[in-house]
């Protein structure tokens, strides 16, 4: 008779570290002689693939993390890393950025625009031109690659501006508020196709904004800032499906996320500020 075998226990996977850590994060500016506290403590990782909202007060930091995690400006104390041995990572060249304003270079046209990261690192002309054509038409502007950007709307432009930033394929896209200045229905309609570029790309998206309602439409999770000097108040997974439309604000679970961000934020759901007793 043969002898009995016990069950045996497969071991998990070890989980994958992230591909953006950072660990109690300081900045401080120093201009004419003194000193302004930024960033205090800021902790937040980033999983491969996600789309994370860094959602805060203006003014409270966001674009100095978002600066720092670029290689723009350096941090004081703390942990910042990129990549890692199960992340090969090249800092200029993996990482991609959409500013709040556009940035196009009106001497050139858009296709040439756009093209303008592969040039500065030397990238393969033909291959590249190619890559700038289909993230145009990506991005809704097929056709416009040989006009000018005073031709083209602000939406336009900044659909052009988030070409430009995935034309080298980098692994990360960090983009600072680049809606913030577009009207309430083409900033709709840019968050609905950010999500349509993301859903086809899968490439890792840090987002700042001030929108509550922004932050937790865009985000498969999202990080809360304080104000100033900006200190992570709390992560958290949005669970909500994808793809996503416009109904989806009229969802209670929509409603509950952003109630959650007021609440962190101090704030009532019309704004003003709440007086807690904790």
């Amino acid at each position: 008779m043969p002898a009995s075998s016990s069950p045996v226990e497969l071991a998990k996977p070890a989980a994958r570290p992230p591909l953006i850590r950072m660990r109690g994060v300081k900045k401080i500016y120093r201009t004419r002689g003194q000193e302004v506290l930024a960033v205090q403590d800021v902790t937040l990782d980033v999983d491969e693939g996600e789309l994370v909202t860094l959602v805060g007060p203006s003014g409270c930091g966001k674009s100095t993390v978002l600066k720092i995690l670029a290689g723009l400006h350096p941090h004081d104390e703390g942990e910042v890393q990129i990549g890692g041995p199960d992340h090969p990572f090249q800092g200029g060249r993996d990482v991609g950025m959409v500013f709040q304003q556009p940035l196009l270079l009106k001497w050139r046209c858009i296709l040439d625009n756009v093209m303008l990261p592969a040039e500065i690192l030397g990238l393969p002309r033909k291959a590249a031109r190619e890559r700038a054509r289909d993230l145009l038409a990506m991005v809704g502007l097929p056709g416009v690659e040989g006009r000018y950007p005073y031709e083209l709307s602000g939406g336009m432009q900044q659909r052009a501006a988030i070409a430009r930033a995935f034309v080298h394929d980098p692994k990360v896209v960090l983009m600072d508020e680049p809606f913030g200045a577009l009207d309430a229905l083409t900033r709709e309609r840019m968050n609905l196709e950010l999500l349509r570029i993301w859903a086809d790309s899968r490439k890792t998206i840090l987002f700042v904004t001030h929108g509550i309602q922004e932050a937790v439409f865009l985000a498969t999770r999202v990080a809360v800032l304080t104000s100033g000097p900006a200190r992570m108040a709390d992560t958290f997974t949005v669970d909500l499906p994808m793809p996503r439309d416009l109904d989806l604000h009229n969802d209670p679970k929509f409603g509950a996320y952003t109630h959650r961000i007021y609440r962190l934020l101090g704030l009532s759901t019309d704004g003003s500020t709440n007086t807690r007793r904790d």
